[in-house]
């Protein structure tokens, strides 16, 4: 099973207030709250707080987010759906599970490699939000999914919506559909409960950061590096720049 934590910082706003946490800090060690693990049998249904509410205890806590990241059906969804299980119980925040496309443009080697394995072992969507109907009830870290707009376009947004909230899943990440393109989904999240998370990248200028920023639910995802996702060598010195530059936008945005 390949486990990949993106090259990307994350950072979470609270709307109205002009308060906001960073899950990425050079500047002290990220500080991890272990779970004790409860076996299955002994679970009913676990209490799952969202996103933005996780975030804010954390801010409280003055403690940053621990959001890992795996591919759902690699190698297979069993052993998904017991990663999903450690993960919750070994200190994780949220949860970013990724639903394995054919086409992941903003992917590099590592995670495409493991779409192309769970997709040749028959995961597909409908078979993810059937693992995840018995998986969510039994953890109490929130997920979001990571998906292409296909699995969302082949559905139907509002359809598409009505299932994830249906499972569990509390935020949304759609990499390959611009701001302009955002609408439709921004409403239909918003009516069905769910947190679209929006990106920004080095390249972002000023005023559309800001535009992101205004739209975006949850937390914005804030691209580290130019490129696809992957392994580097060192974090490009431009981050801590990029982080000031958008704590600026968030702090304009909410003194509106």
């Amino acid at each position: 099973m390949a486990i990949a934590f993106k090259s990307s910082c994350f950072l979470q706003f609270n709307k109205p207030n002009t308060g906001f946490g960073l899950s990425f800090s050079s500047r002290k060690p990220v500080i991890i709250s272990v779970k004790r693990y409860t076996s299955v049998a002994a679970i009913k249904t676990m209490e799952t707080v969202g996103i933005s509410e996780t975030f804010n205890r954390l801010k409280k806590q003055g403690k940053v987010a621990l959001i890992p990241f795996i591919t759902a059906g690699d190698p297979d969804l069993s052993t998904t759906a017991e990663a999903l299980k450690v993960l919750d119980s070994c200190g994780s925040d949220i949860i970013e599970l990724g639903v394995p496309y054919s086409d992941p443009l903003a992917d590099g080697p590592v995670i495409q490699a493991a779409a192309t394995r769970a997709l040749a072992r028959g995961s597909n969507f409908d078979s993810i939000i059937s693992m995840l109907n018995e998986v969510i009830p039994q953890i109490s870290t929130p997920i979001a999914l990571f998906t292409y707009y296909n699995p969302i376009l082949k559905r139907g947004t509002g359809k598409f919506m009505s299932i994830v909230r249906d499972t569990g899943v509390h935020g949304l990440v759609v990499p390959d559909v611009p701001l302009e393109e955002t609408k439709t989904l921004r409403e239909e999240a918003k009516k069905h409960g769910i947190e679209l998370v929006l990106l920004t990248t080095p390249t972002t200028p000023t005023d559309r950061m800001k535009a992101i920023v205004d739209a975006a639910e949850g937390f914005v995802y804030l691209v580290s590096s130019v490129g696809v996702t992957g392994a580097r060598a060192s974090v490009s010195g431009k981050v801590q720049a990029l982080l000031q530059d958008i704590k600026e936008v968030c702090l304009c945005s909410f003194q509106k």
